[in-house]
Formats: C-alpha cells, structure tokens, sequence
C-alpha cells in the first residue's frame, strides 16, 4: 500500500463507496449505532437460558437455599439488556416512519417484565418439548443428554422466548434470537409460528417453518422438512388481509418424515396423520391420513 498509485486507488474506491450512500438504496442507513445490537440481544438471550435450565449452566453448587441469588445474577443483567435493545427498536422504528403512532412511555420496561413473568410458564412448556424428545428417540440415554446436546433443544428455546416479544409487536429483537438460534442448529423457525407444547424436531437440520404456520400439540419432525408459503408477493397481502395466513397448519399428534414440504395457509394437516419422506404437499389432508410419494396437488 505504499506506492502512489495504489493509495490513489483506494481513495477513488472510498469515494465512490461514500457516493453510493446517496442512493435510493434500502441499506443506506447511516443510524446503525442507534439501531439493536445484535450482540446485546445475544447477550441478554444467553442470560435467559440458564435461568430455564439453571442446573445445566451453573458452574457451582446449586440448592434451594442460594437458587435465588444464582437466578438474579441472570435476570437482573437480561432485564436491562433487553430493556435498552427494546427501546433502540422502538426509537427506529419511530423514526422511519413505520408506525401510525408512538409507543407509550416505558413500554420496553413493560413488555421485557411481561416476558420474564411468563418464565415458569416457558419452563412448564419446554419441559413438554424436552420430555416429548425423551419418549420419541430412543438413541437417548437421559433427558440430561437431550438439554445438552440436541439442537431441538437450542431451537425451539429460542422460538419460545422470541415467539413472546413477537407477539408483543416488539420489532427486530425477535428475529435477531431466531437467527441466532437457525444460525447455532441449522433450525429456521420464524418467531411468528405457533407451536403447541410437545414439540420434537428429530436431527432438525434444514428445518424450515414460516411466520404463520400453526403447529398443534405432540407434533414431531424430522430433517428438511418445510412449511412453507406460495409464492406470494408483499404489496398482495397488503392489499388482501385474507392472504396474511401464508403457512400451513399442523393439527395435534402428526408426524411429518424427513424432506417433506407442505405449502400454504389453506393446507390443513389433519390430527394423527403421518406424511412420508419427499412428499411435496399444497392440499389438505383429513385427519389420520398416511401421505407417502408423490402427493396429488
């Protein structure tokens, strides 16, 4: 980089990556550092997680007795994380216009106290999912083995916890968990699918499930599967509030083989069926169906 020539260069370089800012571009934005950080929100979710699991992250000794202070050495620390990344979302959000009107004065406070309210609940429902890992694959010594080493695990604790600030309408927050999580375990669940307790994702590596998929109750998965939206375009669910339903629906106690892709928020997978490995799916089924093949469209 010592030669003239080469420092000339690279300063044509910088002016034009600096002219291009004066773009129409949507990535324009000069604000980032009043944006989320992605690395707090990661920071506050990691502190979430033991206060779930707490015998499997505490690097002491834990009783009743000193359970309170071991919790608050987590809670305390994601209260305030989560509390300030909130807030930067809101202020953006604010400030590009993308809301009719501005939040209430400490909603963030609001809404992160809701979120931690709701922890023994989320526990009550993860051990529903760990339990359903347990009973549903026998290559599993201990429930101890499945918390510390099944990517399910990982997943759809994160889905958990992102599921409730998205429906709390919190913006960017919740994506950024989900990504952390589909980024860990190769699980792409978007924080707006519902999912019934009982859930278990075998292997769960390429695993896809859209923003309005419903899943039921003792659901199960394997590898590849994806439940997926038609094509369809943003300006057409604007225009048609009856399109926003994208993804399928997964009524109670199905099992879905590995590779399987079912499209559409009209297709309904009735309760007890099984659908096979490969199967390409856009029609509804009845419950207690068994798809295998070639699905007719």
């Amino acid at each position: 980089m010592s030669s003239p020539l080469r420092i000339r260069d690279l300063e044509d370089v910088i002016d034009a990556v600096v002219e291009s800012y004066d773009g129409p571009e949507e990535i324009n934005n000069l604000e980032s550092a009043a944006l989320p950080n992605k690395r707090a929100v990661v920071q506050a979710y990691n502190h979430l997680k033991p206060v779930i699991y707490m015998g499997f992250y505490s690097q002491r000794s834990l009783s009743r007795s000193n359970l309170r202070y071991a919790l608050s050495e987590h809670l305390y620390p994601a209260c305030e994380i989560l509390v300030d990344q909130i807030g930067r979302a809101l202020a953006y959000e604010e400030r590009r216009g993308h809301v009719k009107a501005a939040w209430p004065s400490g909603w963030s406070e609001e809404v992160v106290l809701r979120l931690l309210r709701r922890i023994p609940e989320l526990r009550r429902t993860l051990n529903a999912d760990i339990t359903a890992a347990f009973e549903g694959d026998p290559a599993a010594k201990s429930v101890e083995e499945i918390v510390f080493s099944y990517p399910v695990v990982e997943a759809i604790t994160a889905h958990r916890i992102a599921h409730v600030l998205y429906l709390e309408r919190v913006p960017i927050v919740p994506r950024i968990i989900a990504e952390h999580a589909h980024g860990l375990t190769g699980v792409d669940i978007h924080p707006g699918a519902k999912i019934g307790d009982g859930f278990f994702l075998d292997h769960g590596t390429g695993v896809v499930i859209g923003e309005t998929s419903v899943i039921g109750r003792g659901v199960k998965m394997y590898q590849g599967v994806t439940l997926g939206a038609l094509s369809t375009r943003r300006s057409e669910c604007e225009s048609d509030p009856a399109r926003n339903k994208r993804h399928p629906t997964i009524e109670d106690n199905v099992t879905i083989y590995a590779g399987a892709t079912i499209l559409g928020g009209d297709t309904v997978i009735g309760e007890g069926s099984v659908i096979g490995g490969n199967v390409w799916l856009v029609r509804s089924t009845p419950p207690h169906s068994k798809i295998f093949g070639k699905a007719k469209e």
